[in-house]
């Protein structure tokens, strides 16, 4: 096997549970964002632009969904010869019994006979659930430059947010010297963006090393820190463009509501870094003469008769004459049926929306069951759901399952109530 200067690592196998019912039955790598796009696109699309042509994405919750879209990797040009994408799941050793991964550096330690087959002097380890651009080759080249043992991708992060993240407190030169997780007073706001890059050898040699004292090996708790502590190179690679974590609800909603900007901050039309993704070759969208649109991303094979203003519509969405939809996400595959009026939700796939339902209106009241989760005034529709005829449905609700008209007392879900047939697995 020819050797590789760098492959990726691609950590995909967080449920995202404060995605709510949006990762009930997939990973949060595998939710789709921007109508045409699942989450994970973005970081594979990245490897492919900057060179890396030797992906193993690693999965572990709910897979299924990541591993019909990654297929062989071939909207992405990853499906070679040498090299290409591979799903790395939790598998028996040898002589073992199988274990879960435990860790973001555990999950890797597991994988080190794949590493090793490449023999790369370099390891990039990404994460599979966030939104951005990013040259992985420029940070190489600083990595090189520095002569360092890992490099850490940085972004300046509002002081009042800096102890969410792991923080970085570098010299003048951004050599870094200290390491706080999630520290209560934070000394700089370089924060850790959870993408780094190790010269191979050393992270080798601390992974094992590692996992005689910790079963749940993590990079930010026990891998940086033991880097530092052994008198390792470490470097901040400071990143100033666009980076969203949608790990929650409302950014979910407002990443997507920024990509109906007139000018995108973040731009999914650029030519010279361009996003893949899976492509089932849908037909043509259509708007009939009847059909309203403003302000919208509507995706292939789309039918539009109603009204779709500031919202984000995926593939093979019917939205039926007298219909309306307003500031929401509808996924792939649903159905707005006559006179329903959406508000600030999102629905997810295969779901339909009867006629005449009212959604997302009335007081904003966080949601009883998971306050934590549903608190922003946006509804949520899990996949595969059906909404009976006439349902009148408040803000902060959950609604999940083929429910009928005796699921709802007086025909209404009021604001904060959740109505849940299928099985919420958070």
């Amino acid at each position: 096997m020819q050797k590789k200067e760098m492959l990726a690592m691609l950590l995909a196998g967080g449920q995202g549970s404060r995605l709510g019912v949006l990762t009930t039955d997939k990973a949060k790598p595998g939710v789709a964002f921007g109508g045409k796009y699942r989450i994970i696109d973005f970081p594979l699309s990245n490897c492919i632009n900057s060179g890396v042509d030797t992906v193993g994405v690693l999965t572990q919750y709910q897979p299924l969904t990541l591993n019909q879209h990654i297929g062989i990797g071939t909207p992405w040009d990853l499906d070679g010869l040498s090299g290409g994408v591979t799903i790395l799941a939790p598998h028996q050793k040898t002589g073992e019994s199988g274990d879960w991964y435990s860790g973001t550096a555990n999950a890797i330690y597991q994988n080190i006979s794949y590493i090793d087959h490449y023999n790369p002097k370099y390891v990039l380890i990404l994460s599979g659930d966030h939104i951005y651009k990013m040259d992985y080759s420029a940070m190489l080249s600083f990595h090189k430059k520095n002569n360092c043992d890992v490099t850490i991708a940085v972004m300046e992060v509002p002081w009042d947010e800096a102890s969410r993240f792991g923080i970085m407190n570098a010299d003048e030169n951004d050599k870094i010297y200290e390491f706080e997780e999630k520290p209560a007073n934070p000394k700089s706001n370089l924060a850790s963006m959870g993408i780094y890059i190790f010269t191979w050898s050393k992270l080798r040699e601390a992974l094992v090393a590692d996992n005689k004292i910790h079963s749940d090996s993590d990079f930010g708790m026990h891998i940086l820190p033991a880097f530092l502590n052994s008198g390792q190179t470490l470097y901040a690679w400071r990143f100033k463009d666009y980076w969203k974590d949608v790990g929650t609800i409302d950014s979910y909603w407002r990443a997507n509501m920024e990509l109906i900007d007139t000018v995108p901050e973040f731009n999914l039309y650029e030519k010279f870094w361009r996003i893949y993704t899976k492509n089932d070759h849908q037909p043509p969208q259509f708007t009939s003469l009847s059909g309203d649109v403003s302000r919208s991303l509507i995706s292939e094979g789309c039918q539009i008769y109603g009204t779709v203003k500031n919202s984000v519509i995926s593939k093979d969405v019917t939205i039926e004459e007298g219909a309306e939809v307003y500031d929401s996400i509808i996924m792939e595959n649903c159905k707005i049926k006559a006179g329903s009026k959406i508000y600030k939700s999102i629905i997810d796939q295969n779901s339909v929306i009867d006629k005449n339902v009212t959604m997302g209106v009335g007081d904003d009241i966080a949601n009883e069951d998971k306050p934590n989760i549903y608190n922003t005034g946006i509804t949520v529709v899990g996949n595969d759901s059906y909404i009976p005829e006439g349902i009148k449905i408040g803000k902060n609700c959950v609604v999940y399952g083929v429910t009928k008209a005796e699921d709802y007392a007086g025909g209404e879900l009021p604001g904060g109530k959740s109505c849940i047939l299928k099985e919420e697995e958070l």
